[in-house]
């Protein structure tokens, strides 16, 4: 082959290499890190396993067997204003309001509870195969957690399970997805053991964001560091608020995103 046709050939190559290029580094997954906006109480006494914001308060709910509670909380000042004790065979994991109830998952029990938004009243219980971590909601269909990297989609009223969703970064799957919100149509999770919220499209499941929290908290300052981790994510959609904090944390952080330039 002549070098004068090497040339050309390498003229209409070198575009399309650079662009492929081009591609598949704006596909990276972007990371964001954060500014601290505010911190508020957040009691000591609480292994947070759901959270969400509604009305000036956050409904929180917390684990461990004989010690579960779900829990209305005051944010300025941290104190419970209103609380339900579990069972104590049951170990509380994710929450979510859907109308005038509040519904519940249980960890290894496969059972939920349905209760009364406004009076912590339990209404009815529910069913489910496997664990339960986490729960989040649109308008439309609830989403939640099991501590894999699949999210199941719920009926609202039945409770059932209609479909569910691989979440993927980079196509690989991402296991550990625990407490879970909906935030301006994507879906926030805490990956459980990590300082990482995955941004989930819930149309394709893709990770398309990271949110790194590293140095938010200390968790050497906690009684049970190994366990005491980064959990608990909610959303005020009115004021664009978002707040974290983690298991026994006394610290509730209202954040603001600030991305972090690409590598």
């Amino acid at each position: 082959m002549s070098s004068w046709f090497n040339r050309l050939v390498s003229l209409i190559l070198f575009p399309l290499v650079l662009a492929a290029f081009s591609a598949a580094a704006s596909a990276a997954v972007p990371v964001y890190g954060y500014e601290v906006v505010h911190a508020y109480p957040h009691d000591t006494g609480a292994y947070t396993e759901g959270l969400f914001y509604k009305d000036g308060y956050l409904y929180e709910s917390t684990g461990q067997e004989g010690r579960s509670t779900v829990r209305k909380v005051a944010l300025e000042s941290g104190e419970t204003v209103q609380r339900h004790n579990l069972p104590s065979r049951h170990f509380g994991e994710g929450i979510v309001d859907w109308k005038d109830r509040l519904v519940q998952l249980t960890w290894q029990n496969q059972t939920g509870f349905v209760y009364d938004l406004a009076t912590f009243e339990p209404q009815r219980r529910f069913s489910y195969p496997g664990e339960g971590w986490a729960l989040t909601r649109d308008a439309h269909r609830l989403y939640m957690s099991d501590g894999s990297a699949v999210l199941r989609i719920l009926d609202p009223e039945s409770l059932a399970t209609t479909g569910s969703i691989m979440v993927t970064a980079d196509g690989e799957p991402v296991g550990n997805l625990n407490e879970l919100e909906w935030v301006k149509g994507e879906i926030y999770a805490n990956v459980w053991l990590t300082n990482r919220i995955a941004r989930i499209d819930p149309a394709s499941g893709r990770v398309v964001g990271w949110i790194d929290l590293g140095g938010l908290f200390d968790i050497n300052q906690t009684r049970d560091p190994g366990n005491d981790v980064l959990n608990g994510i909610a959303y005020d959609a009115v004021h664009d608020r978002l707040f974290v904090t983690g298991k026994h944390w006394p610290k509730l952080f209202e954040i603001k995103l600030v991305k972090k330039p690409a590598r």
